[in-house]
C-alpha cells in the first residue's frame, strides 16, 4: 500500500509520534498550521471518515481527546480545533482517516471559516434533504 500513514504506523517512514497503543497513533503533522498541530489516526486503514466503522470512529475520538488535552497544555493553548477533512472538496490529502488537532492562542490571526445566513426557506428545505439522506443510510 502506497499510504504514507500506513507506513507511519509500521515504522517504514519515521515521524515524530507523540502518542501511540495498539490501535492509534498520534504525531506532529509535517506541515503545521500551528506548532504542535497533530494528527490521531487509526493503525488500521480505512480511507475516508464516513466508511470508517463507529467501534473505530468512538475509539478514535476517546483517542483525540486524550492527545488534545495534552497538546493544549504543552503548547499552552487558549483553545483548539479538532476537524476531520473528508473528501477532496473538504481538503483530504492523504487517504487514511485521521482527526487533526490544532493548537490555536487568541492572537494567531486564524480564520477559519466564513460565515453566511439562510434565506427564506432555504434552511428548512437543508435540513428536511438532510433528514432524507439519513434515513437512507
Amino acid at each position: 500500500m502506497d499510504c504514507i500513514f500506513c507506513k507511519i504506523v509500521t515504522n517504514t517512514i519515521q515521524a515524530v509520534k507523540v502518542y501511540e497503543d495498539a490501535e492509534f497513533v498520534a504525531f506532529l503533522d509535517i506541515h503545521p498550521v500551528r506548532p504542535g498541530h497533530t494528527l490521531v489516526v487509526p493503525k488500521v486503514h480505512y480511507a475516508r471518515f464516513d466508511v470508517t466503522p463507529p467501534e473505530v470512529v468512538a475509539k478514535l475520538w476517546q483517542v483525540a481527546q486524550k492527545v488534545a488535552a495534552g497538546v493544549s497544555r504543552a503548547t499552552q493553548a487558549d483553545g483548539y480545533n479538532i476537524s476531520i477533512n473528508n473528501g477532496r472538496a473538504a481538503g483530504q490529502v492523504i487517504w487514511h482517516t485521521h482527526v487533526h488537532i490544532i493548537p490555536r492562542v487568541s492572537s494567531d490571526g486564524l480564520d477559519l471559516w466564513p460565515q453566511s445566513e439562510y434565506q427564506g426557506s432555504e434552511a428548512e428545505r437543508v435540513a428536511q434533504a438532510i433528514r432524507q439522506a439519513i434515513k437512507i443510510s
